[in-house]
């Protein structure tokens, strides 16, 4: 299954970069499977975006990985790590942690604070402004820092 993932994360890469865009411009993929990660070591640096599905071939994972590896750099910009897990099996501790029912998706800010849960896909654009109204991000703004802390 993990064998599927990394096919279909490697077409969407590639369908990136093949847009024409120059590669300095593109975002480095910043996508961690769930097996060995620890939310705290995130904690103040960067905002973990967690997207659960039962199987890698899950439609709606496929959906949402789309929509994601499209606007790396947005997300970037925000200081954001995806986190998949697509192994219900394999218990992991952020599963076990937020507990989702088949697909989720899951934003977690950099004090740690669950700040959305979602049960479908959804845009980069509704991900990137419920972020832009985290304190967080705002006092980042405020301070002329545009994600970066």
């Amino acid at each position: 299954m993990k064998h599927v993932f990394t096919l279909v994360l490697l077409a969407f890469t590639a369908s990136a970069i093949s847009a024409g865009e120059d590669s300095e411009k593109i975002a480095k993929p910043i996508i961690f499977p769930a097996d060995d990660i620890n939310l705290s070591d995130f904690l103040w640096l960067k905002r973990p975006l967690v997207v659960f599905a039962d199987t890698p071939a899950d439609p709606r994972f496929i959906e949402q990985m789309g929509y994601l590896t499209e606007r790396f750099t947005v997300l970037d910009e925000r200081d954001v790590v995806v986190i998949t897990d697509t192994d219900p099996g394999a218990r992991s501790d952020i599963r076990q942690r937020l507990r989702p029912r088949g697909f989720g998706l899951v934003l977690i800010g950099k004090d740690g604070v669950i700040h959305l849960r979602k049960p479908t896909p959804w845009q980069v654009r509704e991900i990137t402004r419920t972020i832009d109204k985290l304190p967080v991000r705002q006092q980042e703004l405020r301070e002329g820092r545009p994600g970066r802390s």
